[in-house]
């Protein structure tokens, strides 16, 4: 027979073991954004300086500013294969406007954002009331667009940067952190505070989460997949403009192969192509990550094409990798 204590701890309520707790997929790719800037120092003292580090946010600018837009998209389920193109797009009006007069740099930047809205608006129009599959159209696009930008451009440099544009672009808060730097940091912080403080934000994760409830429950999912990609195009055209302000040199495929860049970043920050997950806090150091790793690669020597074995490493590892937290997660 069992004896009193015996009885009093069977007639207690069993409770689950308790689970290690998890390190948020955001917060972890933060931790490994640290971990890879403590190599980089190790490995050279460039990685210790903070005007190096600003020269990488530098860098970043383009992709980063691109990627945010790309961010939201996949959020949603949809993917932008155009946002290469776009960028190249928004270099090219935008040197075109300016045609080295100082007093067209206004009218020059509001044309090259609007041409990489209306693009951004055609793929979302097409996507959300056709039906047509993401990938296939925005690679379509993608290719549409470089065409149009070769007959505009003749294959060659085109437009004539205004004196003044670049240089102000260039100017380091502190002395550490270029104007074009801190325009990075400010479009990561819009789109993150659209992604949590609007309902547009919240839509996205209902419609990529389950696309088929989201319209049984009468969600407006064409007009949030329009919205979505319009800004994705936006923004865009707004790294066009953080392309020519770092270079100084537009054409048409000035940012040819950036789409993977771009891609590589987001999926690095959390973001996978089946929706409702990930945002733009992750995305911002998947961006880092790659630069900083682009950055390492030159610093210790090996050729360009390495870059190219790292872009395609981390989308590899990083889509495996989340595979398996999110398979780890439901067991």
């Amino acid at each position: 027979m069992s004896g009193p204590h015996e009885m009093a701890a069977a007639a207690l309520p069993r409770t689950a073991p308790r689970r290690p707790r998890r390190i948020p997929e955001t917060l972890a790719i933060w931790l490994v954004l640290i971990a890879l800037l403590v190599v980089a120092g190790a490995l050279s003292d460039a990685f210790l300086r903070p005007v190096y580090l600003g020269n990488i946010v530098r860098q970043a600018a383009p992709i980063g500013i691109a990627a945010v837009g790309v961010t939201l998209v996949m959020i949603l389920g949809g993917v932008d294969l155009s946002i290469g193109a776009t960028i190249s797009l928004g270099a090219v009006v935008c040197a075109a406007v300016m045609a080295g007069d100082p007093a067209n740099i206004a009218p020059a930047v509001v044309l090259a954002c609007l041409a990489g809205a209306a693009v951004g608006a055609l793929n979302g129009a097409m996507i959300a009331f056709t039906g047509v599959s993401p990938f296939i159209l925005t690679l379509g696009t993608a290719i549409t667009l470089y065409g149009v930008t070769q007959l505009i451009t003749g294959g060659t440099a085109h437009g004539i940067v205004a004196p003044g544009f670049r240089e102000v672009f260039n100017i380091r808060i502190g002395g550490v952190l270029p104007i074009l730097g801190l325009a990075f940091v400010g479009v990561a912080g819009f789109g993150l505070a659209v992604q949590r403080l609007t309902t547009f934000g919240r839509r996205l994760y209902l419609i990529g989460s389950n696309p088929a409830t989201a319209r049984l429950a009468g969600l407006p999912v064409r007009r949030t997949v329009l919205i979505a990609y319009t800004l994705s195009g936006l923004f865009g055209g707004l790294g066009g403009l953080a392309l020519l302000a770092r270079s100084g040199v537009s054409g048409s495929l000035a940012a040819s192969g950036y789409e993977f860049d771009v891609l590589a970043a987001v999926v690095l920050g959390g973001t996978t192509f089946e929706g409702g997950r990930g945002g733009i806090g992750g995305t911002v150091a998947g961006v880092l990550i790659l630069f900083v790793a682009f950055n390492l690669v030159n610093v210790v020597g090996l050729p360009y094409h390495a870059q190219l074995v790292v872009k395609g490493a981390v989308i590899i590892a990083a889509s495996a990798l989340y595979r398996r937290m999110r398979e780890v997660r439901q067991a």
